[in-house]
């Protein structure tokens, strides 16, 4: 079934949504939370509110790719698990890593509506930049940024060595700081 069709189950609030949607994108979505979260069992429940998430925001919303809207609600609740539960301490999976490797690059937090109008104007300039970026080095930067992947994952996956990998995020992470700067977005 195509993109289309399950969005337009959802609109119908036809339960065979759930169904269509965790069969093409559950493993898609587990692959998401399970790199972000040590605990399997705390990744499974992250895909099964994803379809909840998805359940409730597609009313309002008909995205025209739905792998990407659902990644993101994955990516959004294994984040938000992974900090409540007070991982950035004790580690676990690769997103401290990835978290301390972005710290450099991205705005610090600001309250209320503010962080909010922020949020939504990094992730716009993000995307714009990501394409002013050569082809493997936007993958390599989605990859370890978005996905979550290991340095290893990755290296493997482009048949690089993992000093090269991090070559590439290294100056994919300096011209993303050039780039914000430009944009008028303060570090």
């Amino acid at each position: 079934m195509e993109d289309r069709a399950i969005v337009e189950l959802y609109w119908r609030r036809d339960q065979a949504a759930i169904d269509v949607t965790a069969a093409r994108y559950g493993g898609y979505c587990r692959a998401i939370a399970a790199r972000l979260l040590p605990d399997q069992r705390d990744a499974e429940e992250c895909v099964n509110d994803t379809w909840l998430g998805a359940w409730n925001t597609m009313p309002d919303n008909r995205p025209a790719l739905l792998a990407p809207f659902l990644g993101k609600i994955t990516r959004c609740l294994a984040f938000n698990r992974w900090k409540a539960q007070g991982r950035g301490k004790r580690g676990g999976g690769e997103l401290p890593l990835v978290l301390e490797e972005l710290a450099e690059c991205v705005p610090s937090d600001l309250p209320g509506p503010e962080q909010a109008a922020e949020d939504t104007e990094v992730e716009e300039a993000v995307d714009r930049f990501l394409h002013t970026l050569p082809r493997r080095a936007g993958d390599i930067f989605l990859r370890r940024y978005w996905y979550g992947e290991s340095l290893e994952e990755i290296a493997r996956r482009y048949g690089m060595g993992t000093g090269a990998v991090k070559s590439s995020l290294f100056r994919s992470r300096e011209k993303l700081k050039q780039y914000f700067e430009r944009e008028g977005i303060v570090l």
